[in-house]
């Protein structure tokens, strides 16, 4: 049992991590490591990687599913969420990215919002404080696929595309993700907006590292996520 910082005992038990995995072997098994500090339960859903990260993520202690192809980082959370909802004790599961960009602090708070305030969803943001620093073109691109997202969607979100979400088992039940390429975070958000769920926002602070700007997130990714939403 933990405590968090409203001084109540928590436990984490419950909460299944799912982290896409495409090449990233690098950095994920210090990604798992870290995480499994707080959360004991991470399942990775290994996308095709060549480069051994499976591997990694194993001897990290994560459970790994694993897709003989690469089908996309939409239809890796889908695979996740499937074994995930199978396992009899999970109440939660959080989306985290593989590229260490994501803060297991953040995640913490995210789920005690959740619990405290009985949100089904809950969705990192990191437009609520200025601790994120994507670049002014970056953020634009964003804002524009932001705007996008609540006006096609039933929701009011200030980040739409942030891979840091927590939801529910409920929710998780009812997911059924199609888009497998980056246009699945709208997708997710279209979903959960429709089931008509209470869920909130939780500021977010994103770690742009040399190492992950090089793994997806040029202005360039954010343009195809933009792209995507439209086209799709």
């Amino acid at each position: 049992m933990e405590s968090n910082t409203m001084g109540t005992s928590t436990s984490y038990d419950d909460v299944w991590l799912v982290i896409p995995l495409y090449n990233e072997g690098q950095v994920i098994g210090d990604v798992v490591a870290e995480a499994r500090r707080t959360f004991r339960h991470v399942v990775c859903v290994d996308d095709g990687s060549t480069d051994g990260g499976a591997r990694h993520a194993r001897a990290a202690g994560a459970v790994v599913v694993q897709h003989p192809v690469n089908l996309g980082q939409g239809a890796a959370l889908q695979t996740g969420f499937e074994f995930a909802r199978a396992q009899s004790g999970m109440r939660w599961v959080v989306t985290f990215d593989a590229d260490g960009q994501h803060r297991i602090e953040d995640v913490v708070a995210m789920v005690d919002l959740a619990r405290g305030q009985q949100l089904d969803a809950v969705f990192g943001s990191r437009f609520l404080d200025e601790r994120s620093t994507p670049g002014w073109a970056k953020r634009f691109v964003l804002r524009l696929a932001v705007a996008y997202t609540n006006a096609t969607t039933s929701t009011r979100l200030t980040d739409a595309h942030n891979g840091l979400r927590v939801l529910s088992r409920d929710v998780v039940a009812q997911l059924d993700i199609t888009q497998n390429r980056m246009a699945h975070a709208s997708e997710l958000v279209a979903q959960v907006g429709a089931l008509k769920v209470p869920y909130g926002e939780v500021p977010v602070h994103i770690l742009y590292t040399d190492y992950s700007r090089s793994k997806g997130q040029s202005l360039w990714n954010s343009i195809n996520i933009l792209a995507e939403l439209i086209l799709r």
